[in-house]
């Protein structure tokens, strides 16, 4: 064994100061290891469908192992994956995009971080609406960038206006983040909701725009999405189109994210792509081109599904004292409002004084792991992932009555 007395210090680059660790991360790694010691915890704390990738998605990984598919690929995918992309773009989006303007990546972060450590410089400034996804902030510090907060009220639907946007805007904005359905309110904007954020944009031609749309295919109520390139096509040469597998197919641990736009932009992402990971995984990459290029008629029974676990989520939250919980469009998220549970106190005597402590008191009183709306960037809120079965949803949800009624 070394004598690790005898070892220079390890110095950790500032850049890591400013960052935190995810926290729906932590929050399903401590309701984890609640379970591992045996006490009974329902998380609702992860991003992550519960159903099971497609069969014919699991069997077009099988038969590309056995076809020695195991190598490397290109550093931006196989050229039949980006192909199978721009397909998707222009079937689903109206988007025209040459296989050299699309990238794959391992999972929807990276390709957010490849763009913004691509295009960064110091002083930037990234446009980020909240409450927001946790790791935009912290991959725009990791870039050098300045993340510039912009809160959306509940009232509005979570949703930027368009006198909010160009305020935000300055000389230094580089990107502006669109995320639509959100997480964490699965708040998705309308057609005239995205071209009204558009025509702000069309005014600064300096500002890029990153359309994180993950969550496109679920929506619920005969929602329709949009993307902001498709609805206004002058801002195609400087828009980002993010997407990924992870949640229409539930393919979260297959690590597959992909984005079209600029040749220059993507070109950039790749030199970056190139010197970190190189080529996403061989085998994830076979199993999301049969993703894409295969039926897409299971959506339908998931969203339903899906569509039910909300309703109920939303009504049984409803009846909580203090909670206030509005319908969302779309992804699989609630963001209920607890400040009528803020000031009061638990049965052991504790002051609630912040969504954290709210979501904490829940975790240790009933065994309910949800997400404080605080990591998001909004209070006093919190965040419930309904991609979990019926009964154990139900139950949490009658814990939560349970436990805001036994506030004082």
């Amino acid at each position: 064994m070394p004598d690790t007395a005898r070892l220079p210090d390890l110095r950790l680059a500032q850049r890591l100061d400013a960052i935190k660790p995810s926290p729906t991360m932590a929050v399903s790694a401590k309701a984890a290891a609640m379970k591992a010691a045996g006490q009974d915890v329902i998380g609702l704390g992860a991003g992550e469908p519960d159903f099971d990738t497609p069969d014919h998605v699991k069997q077009a990984a099988v038969d590309a192992i056995w076809a020695g598919r195991t190598k490397y690929t290109p550093a931006a995918g196989t050229p039949s994956l980006r192909q199978a992309i721009a397909d998707k773009f222009k079937r689903d989006n109206n988007l025209t995009y040459a296989p050299e303007q699309v990238i794959v990546n391992a999972g929807g972060k990276h390709t957010l971080f490849n763009a913004l450590i691509a295009t960064l410089d110091p002083g930037d400034e990234v446009i980020i609406p909240a409450p927001y996804w946790v790791s935009y902030p912290d991959m725009t510090l990791l870039a050098g960038g300045t993340p510039r907060i912009v809160e959306t009220r509940a009232e509005d639907g979570f949703k930027l206006t368009p006198g909010a946007l160009d305020a935000a805007i300055g000389p230094k904005t580089k990107w502006f983040v669109f995320n639509s359905p959100s997480n964490p309110t699965g708040a998705a904007y309308t057609r005239d909701e995205v071209a009204a954020l558009c025509e702000v944009l069309e005014r600064h031609p300096h500002v890029w725009v990153m359309s994180d749309d993950m969550y496109e295919h679920i929506v619920y109520d005969g929602f329709t999405f949009t993307t902001p390139a498709e609805v206004n096509p002058n801002l195609y040469d400087r828009t980002l189109t993010c997407n990924g597998v992870s949640k229409a197919f539930a393919m979260t641990g297959w690590r597959i994210g992909y984005a079209g736009g600029p040749e220059a932009l993507i070109k950039a992402m790749t030199k970056v792509q190139s010197q970190s990971t190189s080529n996403p995984c061989s085998i994830s990459q076979a199993a999301a081109e049969a993703a894409l290029n295969g039926p897409m008629d299971f959506l339908a029974q998931r969203n339903a599904a899906f569509r039910d676990r909300r309703d109920m989520v939303v009504r049984e939250l409803n009846a909580a004292e203090g909670l206030d919980c509005r319908t969302p469009e779309g992804a699989f998220y609630v963001f209920p409002r607890c400040a009528g549970l803020i000031g009061r106190t638990t049965p052991e005597g504790k002051r609630l004084d912040s969504d954290l402590d709210v979501v904490t008191y829940f975790l240790e009183s009933q065994g309910v792991a949800a997400v404080h709306g605080s990591a998001f960037g909004l209070s006093p809120f919190f965040r419930v992932s309904y991609a979990t079965d019926t009964d154990s949803l139900r139950e949490a949800c009658r814990r939560i009555q349970e436990a805001c009624a036994a506030l004082s």
